[in-house]
């Protein structure tokens, strides 16, 4: 069997390429892709040429990031996105029939050989619409692993319910992205007393607002926004929480600026750039707060026990059922053709065009 892929064969050069599928071993499947999910804040540093991995390799054992022998940026770049839902079109495997629906991450091709065994497949219920699953294998559990470090912050490892850091709390999320929008309509699915979003780009806080958030434009001061609408008592505003979504150095900063003292940031982003605006000296230190980073490989140390990416998978899941409806009409701003990709991906790096949560769909439902 044949596929096409999504390749980046170069800075800015984004093409469907055929190819050949492997056979499916003895307790594999076969997935034919309904849809696939663009994740632009991470995706677009490849077509753009500035993600760190192109030009250093990553030591997994060392934990470490090493300079590239030779220097030259790895590409072509075969593998790009981690959204997928597919429909299992061969099945050798109990675990798994034929027909099943099920979100994956594998990357914008229009099958794939996986290996449940070694890949996080997850099936999905019957009444989730498919376009809303390309949520569940991955993004999703970036945002509910967020919200998990933010419940382990407040009450530690045992922490029962991913609610427990955001509960009655005023929260704010910066970066009103994919990542950060989800996290804030999960944060108030959850119970946060309020949840507000900040963001420079007025059709993002247009969807912020649609969604139920409280906008905050930046073309104030966010941070005195949060602290003079957020008071605890004498010397004590601002966030509860922050939630930092936006992968720019700018946004670290703001975030540590809006935090109440003594206040916890939890940052999901990915960043690309010097820390040039970060001034740790600042509110950083003397307001003695906490940065705890979220991502998506480890959960809170402690927690492993009863947390994993397949219970965040299933809090996703959960999530969408509740919330799916405002979703697919606020967040999912495009679909269209995975022909279409190479064009779009060109289109978001030259900033001709904005899209807030795009889906490629293959005519396979």
């Amino acid at each position: 069997m044949r596929r096409h892929n999504l390749v980046v064969e170069a800075p800015g050069r984004v093409v469907l390429v055929e190819e050949d599928l492997p056979e499916v071993p003895e307790g594999g499947l076969l997935l034919e892709t309904v849809a696939t999910g663009l994740s632009a804040g991470t995706e677009l540093t490849f077509v753009k040429g500035d993600h760190p991995g192109l030009h250093r390799d990553h030591d997994v054992e060392l934990g470490l990031f090493r300079e590239r022998p030779g220097g030259a940026p790895a590409y072509p770049v075969r593998r790009l996105g981690y959204m997928e839902v597919g429909r299992v079109a061969r099945s050798r495997t109990a675990a798994f029939g034929e027909g099943d629906l099920v979100a994956a991450a594998y990357g914008h091709a229009t099958a794939h050989v996986a290996d449940p065994l070694r890949e996080h497949v997850v099936p999905l219920p019957d009444d989730l619409d498919p376009l809303l699953g390309v949520y569940v294998a991955h993004v999703g559990p970036i945002c509910a692993n967020g919200l998990l470090h933010a419940a382990a912050d407040a009450v530690g490892p045992s922490t029962a319910r991913l609610g427990d850091g955001v509960a009655g709390r005023r929260v704010l999320v910066v970066g009103a992205g994919l990542i950060g929008l989800l996290t804030a309509v999960m944060a108030a699915d959850l119970g946060a007393e309020e949840v507000a979003v900040a963001d420079a780009d007025p059709r993002r806080l247009d969807v912020a607002a649609a969604l139920g958030l409280t906008p905050v434009p930046l073309d104030g001061d966010p941070a005195v926004w949060a602290k003079t609408r957020w008071r605890h008592g004498p010397a004590d505003h601002g966030a509860d929480l922050v939630l930092q979504c936006r992968g720019r150095t700018a946004a670290l900063a703001t975030a540590l600026r809006a935090a109440r003292p003594q206040g916890t940031v939890v940052d999901l982003a990915f960043y690309t750039e010097p820390t040039a605006d970060v001034r740790l000296g600042e509110e950083f230190h003397h307001n003695g707060l906490r940065l705890v980073c979220a991502q998506i490989g480890r959960v809170p140390r402690g927690t492993g026990g009863a947390w994993d990416r397949l219970r965040l998978s299933a809090c996703t899941v959960g999530f969408l059922r509740r919330c799916g409806g405002p979703l697919r009409e606020h967040l999912l701003t495009d679909v269209l053709p995975l022909s279409d990709a190479p064009e779009l991906l060109a289109d978001l790096a030259a900033r001709r065009r904005h899209a807030l949560s795009a889906v490629f769909t293959t005519g396979r439902g």
